[in-house]
């Protein structure tokens, strides 16, 4: 259990995953990662569009931390199914670059959020300093639809909610749940959000991590499985006829990877959630980036040739499987951090019950104590 959170994760509980995970089990392992939320929480009772209630906020993550926003990371992207919006991706996919942080938030804020990022870069230069900035960084912004529980249409994320959470990005242990772009989420119709993993593999020449973070807001409950056991078949019940969620997802990593390696690894993501039982459904909008934070100098100039090293393919095998456990990992981990939420009207997403899942898992023989 950490600090950040207050809250048990997955293996708390005693679910099974494979791989080992770094020190925090975050995609902060990952050296020089910074995360920052921005959680808002206001109100209750009936939806007074404009005033709330009001379930929402904002998530930042910089691969290379506040020191590092504006040099470029090798990257890679992969819609499973693009029913969304995850801007700046023609771009990053026509350069195999991303600069600038990321950030998450919900459907109605992705403007104003990748505005605020934009502000943020270029604070306190002119026009030409900041067309250089500019070319060098990329503002990735994702959302999924927190309008079961909070006043969406009322676009209660401002610009200033979007520096705190960017001046505020940390390394260290990462909160979880119900927080930041999370806050008003939920998956396999359970309360969700925030969720992060991470692994440790040997692999060619070195050891390397693999962070992964994402913002769950997908599933239907009888699609839950946890560690290999259908979950949510066992529990029954939910409030939903249909799929109307999405989930995004970034996969960090220190190892030295290019652009066709990282779209490689962003696809594997899409295979870690698929194991909680994600299918794609049409309404979902499931989309991943892979970054690399190797390579920090090959951009660090536009003189002369430049030099990149990276992992030949013979040894990218076990950065996949790091992606798809890390990636199933952060799923539960965002569920099982979310307690029960009562938003607009009355409507609530109900906190995954661990005890009763602790239950499920143990008749399956798939509960470590």
């Amino acid at each position: 259990m950490t600090a950040a959170t207050a809250r048990p994760r997955a293996r708390d509980l005693g679910f099974p995953f494979y791989g080992t995970p770094g020190p925090r089990n975050a995609v902060t392992d990952v050296t020089g990662v910074e995360v920052g939320h921005t959680t808002l929480i206001e109100g209750e009772g009936p939806l007074v569009v404009g005033q709330g209630p009001v379930r929402t906020g904002v998530t930042v993550i910089l691969p290379r931390g506040k020191a590092g926003a504006l040099k470029p990371c090798f990257a890679g992207y992969h819609g499973l199914n693009p029913w969304g919006e995850l801007t700046g991706t023609l771009r990053l996919e026509a350069q195999g670059l991303m600069g600038g942080p990321l950030a998450t938030t919900n459907s109605m804020s992705v403007g104003v959020v990748r505005d605020a990022v934009a502000r943020w870069l270029t604070q306190g230069y002119d026009n030409e300093r900041m067309m250089l900035l500019m070319g060098q960084s990329i503002r990735v912004v994702g959302e999924t639809h927190d309008g079961f529980l909070n006043d969406i249409v009322g676009q209660h994320v401002k610009p200033e909610h979007v520096f705190a959470a960017l001046e505020g990005a940390a390394g260290g242990p990462v909160a979880e749940g119900s927080v930041g772009g999370g806050t008003g989420m939920s998956a396999y119709e359970f309360k969700a959000g925030i969720g992060t993993a991470s692994r440790v593999v040997e692999s060619g020449p070195g050891t390397w991590t693999m962070g992964v973070i994402l913002q769950a807001n997908h599933g239907l409950r009888h699609d839950l499985t946890i560690a290999g056991v259908p979950v949510g078949r066992e529990l029954g019940g939910g409030y939903k006829k249909r799929e109307s969620g999405s989930i995004i997802a970034t996969a960090i990593t220190d190892a030295p990877l290019l652009s066709t390696h990282l779209k490689r690894i962003a696809q594997r993501v899409g295979l870690g959630i698929a194991r909680t039982g994600a299918i794609g459904r049409n309404n979902s909008g499931d989309m991943f980036v892979a970054l690399s934070t190797a390579n920090e100098e090959t951009w660090a100039d536009t003189e002369g040739l430049r030099h990149a090293e990276f992992l030949h393919d013979a040894h990218i095998d076990p950065l996949f499987e790091a992606a798809v456990e890390a990636a199933e990992e952060a799923v539960i981990n965002a569920l099982v951090a979310a307690d029960t939420m009562v938003g607009i009207d009355g409507n609530t997403a109900p906190g995954l019950p661990h005890e009763e899942v602790r239950a499920v898992m143990a008749r399956f023989n798939r509960l470590h104590d």
